[in-house]
């Protein structure tokens, strides 16, 4: 496949040709080759696949449960399954696979190519984008049953251990990243997730720390001190699900940005290349010899970085996982001939028609059978009247 007329986040009009999954050229002029199907772009952007470093895919199915500001993860846990109890139990009547199935489509829809899934469920085998799952998960020191056991476990030893630390603003939650750290009698690596209570001290004992800023401002009104931790860590970028944040994860990250603790370069990387590093993957640039994990949008007037932070799930144009396309906007329909079409659903985000692989239609039609007033962030158009 051929990517004609794109323009890098650097300015540079290029164009790309895909093979095997892979990139395989970058071209500063238009490329015809006989057998690859081509697509020629009029004012587009491309960036790397965004890379969501935290997301509860079975959780995208509920609202955001909370209405108090908490002091900790725990107190946030105790009071919703007393004041959620039917909420929470109407979500839990949506089968396991059907809500890892939305949690995928939710950051699909978005331009995210690349999901860390927290929690010991893997993903369908058939996803349509990357699911990390190189690693060890341990929720964390208040809900993980023997997490002691389970850290200092020597088969897991070339795995990292991926933990929500610190997810409060109270003593007990900079007391429990001491108490795992001290723990931590093999020397694993430590991605912790959310950090809040996290020091400079603490961090440096920490590969990476996942950075949530909307689901903590949500559940604490307060966030890791990125701007502090970033001497002595890796920050990378999560969403978390709908319990405690937005599906769209542009909304997160115009929040992290308007916080102003990373710089926009800084924050860019937490979802791409940083991310690709500490979970050692083949992607987050554009590159020739990387996975074609690439978003397109409608260049929309702003320039560099600025281009980037605007982007809205309406702007995307395409987004592709290894080199498979798997959302394209209406705009691109009729230069598709040569890509069989039947397999990708329509539906409406926003003012804009997207087309995206699967069945979508029929999952959110399984969804609606157990949870009937479910709200989806896109719509199905309505069939015409016979």
């Amino acid at each position: 496949m051929i990517l004609n007329n794109v323009q890098l986040i650097n300015g540079a009009t290029v164009s790309i040709r895909i093979s095997e999954g892979k990139i395989a050229a970058l071209s500063p002029l238009p490329l015809v080759e006989k057998g690859h199907p081509e697509v020629m772009f009029s004012q587009a952007r491309a960036f790397p696949g965004l890379i969501n470093s935290h997301d509860h895919l079975d959780f995208n199915l509920f609202p955001q449960l909370g209405n108090l500001t908490y002091k900790s993860y725990t107190e946030w846990g105790e009071h919703i399954h007393k004041t959620y109890t039917d909420e929470i139990a109407a979500g839990l009547k949506i089968p396991l696979a059907l809500r890892e199935q939305w949690g995928i489509y939710k950051n699909l829809l978005c331009g995210v190519t690349t999901v860390v899934n927290h929690g010991e469920q893997r993903g369908p085998d058939n996803a349509l984008i990357s699911i990390v799952e190189n690693k060890q998960d341990l929720h964390s020191v208040a809900f993980e049953k023997q997490w002691k056991k389970r850290l200092n476990n020597p088969l897991k030893i070339r795995q990292p251990v991926v933990m929500h630390i610190g997810e409060g603003t109270n003593a007990a939650a900079h007391t429990e990243i001491d108490e795992l750290i001290r723990w931590n009698f093999l020397r694993r690596k430590l991605i912790g997730i959310h950090g809040v209570a996290l020091s400079p001290a603490q961090a440096r004992y920490f590969k990476a720390l996942v950075w949530c800023p909307q689901s903590n401002y949500f559940l604490l009104n307060a966030t890791a001190p990125v701007n502090r931790l970033k001497k002595f860590t890796r920050i990378l970028f999560g969403t978390d699900s709908t319990l405690t944040s937005d599906w769209n994860i542009w909304e997160h990250i115009t929040m992290a940005r308007e916080t102003q603790m990373l710089s926009d370069e800084e924050l860019f990387r937490s979802l791409t290349s940083d991310a690709a590093n500490v979970w050692k993957l083949n992607c987050g640039s554009i590159s020739e010899g990387l996975d074609a994990d690439l978003l397109l949008v409608k260049d929309t007037g702003s320039k560099g970085l600025d281009a980037f932070f605007n982007t809205r799930p309406e702007d995307i144009l395409m987004v592709i996982s290894k080199g498979n396309i798997r959302l394209f906007d209406e705009s691109l329909y009729h230069q598709l001939g040569d890509i069989p079409l039947h397999p990708f659903g329509k539906v409406y985000s926003g003012r804009s028609v997207k087309y995206v692989q699967g069945d979508i239609h029929g999952l959110m039609s399984q969804i609606r059978q157990y949870k009937a007033d479910i709200q989806f962030p896109v719509y199905i158009p309505s069939k015409p009247a016979a």
